[in-house]
């Protein structure tokens, strides 16, 4: 017979954060990348027109910081976490395998609440 543990409710603190939340810090990341990206350029610029010392080292660095960030920025901005089940899977992955997890038990087992509007 297999030992079931005792229903343990999900806390918010494992609660994955919204699109909106997502989006909105996957727009930030984007838009500051491509201020490094003009950086990179403006920099660039300055140095030729300045004639700067060691201009073989800083033109192909800003050059490769032009090149490289915009296909950096657009990856991380189309990345997003892991899908539950993925998250969930690594949260259990350390238990023993005789151990089931507190959501496998069915919802007649639960606890629960009736809450009558007759009262």
């Amino acid at each position: 017979m297999v030992k079931r543990q005792a229903y343990q409710p999900i806390l918010i603190t494992d609660a994955a954060r919204s699109q909106d939340d997502q989006l909105t810090s996957r727009q930030r990341r984007y838009v500051l990348m491509m201020g490094i990206r003009v950086a990179c350029i403006v920099a660039g610029a300055i140095l030729v027109g300045a004639q700067a010392p060691m201009l073989w080292l800083w033109l192909p660095l800003c050059a490769l910081g032009m090149v490289l960030i915009p296909w950096l920025a657009v990856l991380l901005a189309n990345d997003r976490p892991p899908k539950d089940e993925h998250r969930l899977a690594n949260k259990f992955h350390h238990q023993q395998r005789d151990e089931t997890p507190p959501m496998s038990i069915t919802a007649e087992e639960r606890p629960h609440r009736v809450i009558d509007a007759d009262l």
